[in-house]
């Protein structure tokens, strides 16, 4: 497979190698240790998630307090998805920027994001299937949104009128969550890192 880091860091596109005959199709879409070999340390798993979304539903922000975050590694199994990552970590270099890789079952690509970094997709099909491998069980407490439209973080999704849950429809804005200090820390976020490499 080939992995390739983003402009974001903390973020990595991996493609996966396909082999295929007129039988089907065969592939690895996860390696712990081809991917360990790149973001310097192993992705611990402790939930499996599945989602399935109608064409033009927009999910995110979403992201979850560091320590200990969750680390996610977000794959495409049907249809096709603009997937997003948004740093939203406070003293990133990149702070409030963001970037899209589009998974699908065609090149069927997967998106590792680490702790603290911002998550977010568009279906650009009907039943848009996603699977994630995360690094922690989900939190109540410890789970947060930004509302997806917002102007500040500025994604430009490709529909013309985006389809929220509840939550994220009335999710607070970037510059309300940054002013409340409920965003993750950049320094915390890359000592937190340095911790799992020493593990």
């Amino acid at each position: 497979m080939k992995i390739r880091q983003l402009s974001i860091a903390g973020a990595w596109e991996v493609t996966p190698v396909q082999h295929g005959d007129p039988r089907g199709m065969f592939m690895e879409f996860f390696r712990f240790d081809h991917l360990a070999a790149e973001i310097g340390h192993e992705l611990r798993l402790a939930q499996g998630n599945l989602s399935v979304s109608a064409r033009g539903v927009v999910r995110g922000i979403h992201f979850a307090d560091v320590p200990p975050g969750q680390a996610k590694y977000v794959t495409c199994t049907r249809g096709a998805v603009l997937d997003v990552v948004v740093d939203i970590r406070v003293g990133s270099p990149t702070f409030g920027r963001w970037e899209g890789v589009q998974l699908d079952e065609v090149d069927r690509r997967a998106l590792y994001l680490g702790e603290g970094l911002g998550h977010g997709f568009c279906a650009l099909t009907d039943d848009a299937t996603i699977t994630y491998l995360c690094s922690a069980t989900y939190s109540p407490t410890g789970e947060h949104g930004i509302h997806p439209l917002d102007p500040e973080i500025g994604i430009v999704w490709p529909v013309d009128e985006p389809q929220l849950s509840k939550r994220d429809a009335v999710a607070p804005s970037f510059a309300e969550m940054r002013d409340a200090g409920r965003l993750p820390d950049y320094a915390a976020c890359e000592a937190y890192t340095q911790s799992l490499r020493k593990q």
